[in-house]
């Protein structure tokens, strides 16, 4: 505990009981709000919750980084077991939380090679789908000086990037379209979908247009599909907005 926590760890967080969420909401963020709210719904997980505001760099605090040196959200705290365990990045968060609280499997799959398909959905899009969409939001959104092949070389990877999403869900090498990316038939709603599709959604802040996202009619019912779920709406709500919640942001400067 002396070492995990210091006096300068937020009280919010020093004295959090059972699951405790660092986050804020951005695509990564959205990722784990959404699980836990859907774990509330379907098997009463209860957890608490701190908000950062990402632009002071609170993240990059000494008492943020014993708990993820990578100073990134979100970063789950499991205070059910002793010493406490802190969970880092998106993708291992949600592999964590279905593993030890999902019981039934409801957002995971129990035989083998279904769940490898989890694994191999969740990693294809951190290694290959995130990195671009942040890198193409980056140079087209952010970036001092505008330099056009960085933008064009992100944004046309994203889009193959979805294109193979779009392959999946349409069935075109199987002949059966499916609904989500894992599972059999039309497929089950699962941490596949959820560890891409907080990104994807956005992809009108990705600037990208009507006529190019058209080429993918698959993915966008299966963006809509998603976000018509309570708990997904929910877990995107500004209930993890620092700006919009500030009785949850917790800060040391």
């Amino acid at each position: 505990m002396a070492e995990l926590y210091t006096d300068k760890t937020p009280a919010a967080v020093k004295h959090a009981t059972g699951l405790h969420l660092i986050t804020e909401s951005t695509p990564n963020g959205k990722k784990v709000q959404i699980l836990l709210e859907e774990l509330k719904d379907a098997c009463g997980i209860e957890w608490t919750t701190s908000l950062l505001d990402l632009e002071t760099d609170e993240q990059k605090e000494d008492w943020f980084l014993r708990l993820n040196p990578n100073g990134r959200i979100p970063t789950l705290i499991d205070n059910t077991v002793m010493p406490p365990f802190p969970v880092m990045e998106s993708t291992a968060v949600l592999l964590y939380l279905q593993d030890k609280f999902d019981e039934e499997n409801l957002f995971g799959f129990i035989d083998k090679r279904e769940h490898s398909e989890v694994v191999q959905w969740l990693l294809f899009w951190q290694a290959s789908g995130r990195p671009n969409q942040g890198q193409s939001n980056h140079f087209s959104k952010s970036a001092s000086e505008k330099i056009p092949y960085a933008i064009s070389r992100f944004r046309s990877e994203t889009l193959r990037v979805y294109n193979v999403f779009e392959i999946r869900l349409s069935g075109r090498y199987t002949g059966t379209s499916r609904e989500y990316l894992v599972g059999p038939g039309t497929g089950r709603y699962s941490i596949a979908d959820i560890g891409a599709w907080p990104w994807i959604r956005s992809w009108r802040y990705a600037q990208f247009t009507v006529e190019e996202m058209a080429q993918f009619p698959y993915l966008l019912q299966w963006i809509d599909r998603i976000a018509a779920r309570p708990a997904v709406q929910r877990g995107i709500s500004d209930f993890y907005d620092s700006e919009e919640n500030p009785a949850l942001r917790v800060s040391t400067k």
